[in-house]
């Protein structure tokens, strides 16, 4: 059924069947017109021809200047057809009438009874002019076609052969001479009876070699057709990779190569709509994530605080309650309520510290400094914890070495990646801070320490806030889980890097910055 409507729509199909219509039309347009109006046009042309040979000769007989024997002087008794001497313009003019038109004359003086023909039958045909003009004709009265004052047209038949004539008959502006011109039509029914049956013959033949013609003609017209179909369908199912490669020139040339540009466009567009709808997706996942972090880190605060909160709440009541009676007792309750308080207050400082900067809020001051300076004012600041850890310190970082970052915030991650150093240190104790230059122009500064190494699944999520590798040792020396967070964050703001890897006599903590001044977007 889908086969049969494709051939009925089928534009080749169309062309050859519409052809084919056009050419029945035709044909049978022109035997009707054979048919109906040949014969009628064939003896209006006749009955023409008759009129001008009447106002011709008519006009040769009203020139003549022998009025007595004009018929004589225009048409010789010793006319021969074989000697050109005998000939006048006359029965010249007739003898042209005769063999372009088929008509015969009798011409015959009624003063001197002088008879001209071309007729081979004289005595027949003067007898029927005789009859014509004095009206006895028995019965052989025809259609008169035209009429005039001095002659009539008719169309007779003659009785004896049954053959169809157009005849004219009558009298010249003289009003001696008589005349009759006759023109054979019987053959002219049969000529388009023939002539039909032969256009019928040239017309089947017409039609049949036109319509395959037709047909592989109209077959290069649809084949470009059906491959620019078939590229919009491949379109519709969002295939691009196909392409018009005709080379005509003419309008499905064009749109070919519409097509094709369309194809471009579309590929472009909807991939542009896939990148814009993955980044749409990507924003959705980032909020989603960024919900979960904030849901995250209000669990995270409110964790971090409560332990501190409860500490401080419940050796505020039993101060309250009287339970430290001795001095000893009552100086261990407050210095844990400000311990505790220091804690919250570190917490909520550092907090707010990474947030402003997660926000964009707190920028970088770049400027150029020497980072041997700050690493040796950090170790210095740290004297007494370092102290207390029994901790060897060593720094390796040339004087001079000159980085483009904010100082301040760069002294805020050394002093991190030390006061975390020292909180993890085992013998041998050893902390080593050193630089390393890179060809691409940064210089990474390294905080290494002795201890133990992090496990490896740990390694990223340490840079998570509240993350803490060992929870009990992270609260025996006060920490918030948000330093290497902190650490992260002013990095990131920097445009540079930060890691942390596992050495083997212990854990090696590093950022990257630039030797030369850079700008940052």
């Amino acid at each position: 059924m889908k086969k049969q409507n494709r051939f009925k729509s089928s534009i080749k199909w169309r062309f050859t069947f519409i052809f084919m219509g056009l050419i029945a039309v035709l044909f049978i347009a022109i035997l009707l017109a054979n048919s109906f109006l040949l014969e009628g046009s064939y003896t209006m042309q006749k009955v023409s021809t008759l009129e001008n040979a009447y106002s011709t000769l008519d006009a040769m007989l009203g020139s003549s200047t022998d009025t007595d024997d004009r018929v004589d002087q225009l048409f010789p008794s010793n006319y021969d057809t074989s000697n050109p001497e005998t000939e006048t313009p006359a029965t010249t003019y007739l003898k042209s009438l005769s063999e372009t038109s088929n008509v015969s004359v009798i011409i015959i003086d009624t003063q001197t009874d002088r008879v001209f023909s071309t007729f081979g039958d004289l005595n027949r045909q003067s007898q029927k002019l005789n009859r014509y003009i004095f009206g006895n004709r028995f019965g052989e009265k025809g259609k008169i076609l035209a009429s005039f004052d001095n002659y009539i047209i008719e169309r007779n038949r003659d009785q004896n052969s049954g053959n169809l004539y157009i005849e004219s008959w009558g009298y010249f502006s003289d009003n001696t001479t008589t005349f009759i011109m006759s023109m054979p039509i019987s053959s002219l029914r049969e000529s388009v009876s023939f002539f039909n049956r032969f256009l019928l013959i040239i017309g089947i033949c017409a039609m049949v070699i036109g319509s395959i013609i037709v047909y592989f003609m109209s077959r290069e017209i649809s084949k470009p057709i059906n491959e620019i179909a078939s590229l919009s369908e491949k379109m519709s199912r969002l295939d691009f990779t196909t392409r018009y490669t005709g080379c005509r020139c003419d309008e499905i040339g064009v749109l070919g190569n519409s097509m094709n540009v369309m194809s471009d466009k579309l590929e472009s567009a909807i991939a542009e709509l896939k990148t814009a709808n993955n980044e749409l997706q990507s924003d959705v996942q980032n909020k989603t994530k960024i919900a979960a972090r904030q849901q995250e880190f209000i669990a995270n605060v409110s964790h971090e605080l409560k332990t501190p909160i409860a500490l401080i709440q419940g050796y505020a009541e039993g101060l309250n309650e009287g339970l430290a009676d001795d001095p000893t007792a009552r100086e261990y309750y407050c210095g844990v309520i400000v311990d505790e308080a220091k804690r919250m207050n570190i917490m909520v400082h550092e907090l707010m510290n990474l947030s402003s900067i997660e926000q964009g809020k707190d920028l970088p001051d770049f400027a150029l400094f020497d980072i041997s300076k700050v690493v040796h004012g950090v170790v210095t600041k740290s004297d007494i914890l370092i102290r207390q850890k029994d901790a060897h310190v060593e720094i390796d970082i040339p004087e001079g070495t000159m980085v483009w970052a904010d100082e301040f915030k760069i002294e805020e991650v050394i002093t991190n990646y030390l006061n975390n150093a020292l909180n993890h240190l085992q013998a041998p104790n050893n902390i080593s801070l050193f630089s390393e230059k890179a060809p691409n122009g940064t210089v990474s500064i390294h905080v290494s320490n002795t201890g133990k190494p992090i496990p490896e699944e740990d390694l990223q999520q340490i840079w998570e806030k509240f993350f803490k590798v060992d929870k009990a040792h992270t609260r025996s020396y006060g920490g918030s889980g948000l330093g290497l967070s902190i650490v992260k964050a002013i990095m990131e703001s920097h445009h540079q890097k930060c890691g942390v890897k596992n050495t083997r006599t212990g854990v090696d903590f590093w950022f990257t910055l630039d030797s030369e001044k850079k700008s940052y977007s």
